[in-house]
């Protein structure tokens, strides 16, 4: 168990929490808010790069390079999918259905990478999404017909896409977490620049630049490093219970600066989530079957 990745997981999808109020704060639509979310993130990643040094001894396999420019186009679409998501539906609802991506990741794992997935992973996973579902509150909706209307495809879209990014990046293990994302940030430059209206950036306040910017330094350059860089070493079941850290915090935003108080069952979401991830950290699959396996 590598636990310095676990860490950096933890706090990539923790600060990732916070990114539906920024976006709300933009006054920038999805595909423009993306746009300058890849500048941003590639300026700050390309001068972490040069300043290590690291460009120097990067070694780069035409394979990998093209694993990174596949994973950059997934990236991009989940983040444009679940902006437009946050642009029709509350960011707590579009947050949960973005979470079933941890369950694609899983099926995917077990399908291609020949991952096993025991009993205890499957509840655990299923238990942090029952638990996501209660947070954010599903049942509030009355028909099918308002439910699809309200940016569930947005949503599912962008899961879908995030569960790809996961998946892929874990294939690509030659090249450094700052080539991997600089590559993938340039990829969402080059894809989005001649689709976005430059007329949305008018008008724009002090105070709308600053979220524009935390989006792109923080949410985008920072967190992506983390995320990209911890990944890699650690096995599909800890990611995907891991990432479940981000719909909590998501909540604890609404209830400080949004003055939300959760229900008894937001609550009991958040004991099941928080649960679920110190059974699957202190507890995983290989230690349950190595006791079992001593104790008989």
């Amino acid at each position: 168990m590598n636990v310095g990745s676990m860490i950096k997981l933890t706090i990539s999808m923790a600060i990732f929490g916070s990114i539906g109020f920024f976006t709300t704060q933009t006054g920038l639509p999805a595909v423009e808010l993306v746009f300058v979310r890849c500048i941003c993130a590639t300026i700050f990643l390309g001068g972490l790069w040069l300043l290590t040094g690291g460009h120097k001894t990067e070694v780069w396999e035409r394979k990998e390079v093209l694993k990174t420019v596949l994973c950059g186009v997934f990236i991009v679409l989940n983040w444009v999918f679940l902006f437009k998501a946050f642009e029709v539906m509350s960011i707590s609802i579009a947050i949960s259905i973005y979470n079933l991506a941890p369950i694609f990741v899983l099926m995917l794992g077990s399908v291609f990478l020949a991952e096993k997935m025991g009993i205890r992973s499957i509840c655990a996973t299923v238990i942090c999404f029952l638990g996501s579902i209660l947070i954010v509150g599903i049942d509030s909706f009355t028909s099918i017909a308002q439910f699809l209307n309200s940016g569930f495809v947005w949503a599912l879209l962008s899961a879908i896409c995030y569960a790809l990014t996961m998946f892929t990046s874990k294939t690509i293990q030659g090249m450094s977490s700052y080539a991997l994302t600089f590559v993938q940030t340039m990829v969402g430059i080059v894809l989005l620049f001649p689709l976005s209206d430059f007329n949305a950036f008018t008008n724009l306040t002090n105070t709308n630049w600053l979220y524009i910017l935390g989006t792109g330094f923080i949410h985008t350059g920072f967190v992506y490093y983390l995320f990209f860089d911890s990944i890699r070493d650690l096995p599909t079941v800890i990611v995907s219970v891991l990432v479940f850290v981000d719909p909590v915090v998501a909540i604890l935003l609404d209830a400080i600066f949004l003055s939300f108080r959760p229900s008894f069952l937001q609550v009991a979401g958040i004991i099941l989530i928080f649960g679920s991830i110190l059974y699957t950290v202190f507890y995983p699959p290989q230690q349950a079957e190595t006791v079992k396996s001593n104790s008989s």
